[in-house]
């Protein structure tokens, strides 16, 4: 049976949940959710998320929502991504944690309020506040990855995948890779993992289709 996401480009959490499913290899396809037209704020879109979120998850009678728990489910059903040991498996968890609530957390409401409302909407105090704390997630982030290929482990796990959520999207939000050379080298190495696709190319929606 095919799993079904519901998701759209723009969205770094959909990103992680698509992209564990894409390397998975598990069969699954998007479904469109038009969030700037507010399809998330629909009776309909509250019947399948009460959260009110994307993205969901659809695999026969079981339905999901938040990408880490997406993701935990892909790890049972392909065996991948999970870490290989008990401690391995926690550190994981630790990480995708970590992610939403220092790293996503901050990134995707920064990219939001600096590309997404009018330019006199956007609340520039409140920018700089958030860039300041995804600077320090970042500090943390790279010194993590000095020596390591992978945030967890000897392969690509969840942490990476929870991570690298926001951090492939074109629009600034404060965060230049050059500026952070191991993660630099951390996100080029994920990017070179068979399969893998960016945002854009992985989900529908996109600026430009608002443009």
């Amino acid at each position: 049976m095919t799993i079904d996401l519901h998701c759209f480009g723009e969205s770094g959490n959909a990103y992680k949940a698509a992209l564990a499913l894409e390397l998975s290899g598990l069969d699954w396809r998007p479904v469109f959710v038009d969030f700037f037209n507010g399809a998330t704020r629909s009776a309909e879109y509250r019947d399948l998320n009460a959260m009110g979120e994307a993205p969901v998850m659809v695999d026969g009678d079981v339905t999901l929502t938040q990408s880490g728990v997406i993701q935990m489910y892909v790890s049972e059903k392909s065996g991948k991504f999970a870490g290989t040991t008990p401690e391995e498996q926690r550190e994981v968890m630790r990480w995708v944690f970590w992610d939403n609530h220092k790293l996503s957390s901050q990134a995707g409401v920064t990219r939001f309020l600096l590309n997404f409302p009018p330019e006199d909407k956007r609340p520039t105090e409140a920018i700089g506040f958030l860039q300041g704390r995804l600077n320090a997630a970042y500090q943390v982030l790279d010194a993590h990855l000095a020596g390591r290929d992978w945030i967890v482990g000897q392969g690509l796990t969840n942490a990476d995948l929870s991570c690298c959520g926001y951090l492939y999207y074109p629009e600034p939000f404060g965060f230049d890779r050059k500026d952070w050379p191991h993660i630099d080298a951390w996100l080029t190495r994920l990017s070179e993992q068979p399969g893998w696709k960016h945002p854009y190319e992985l989900m529908p929606g996109n600026p430009s289709d608002r443009a």
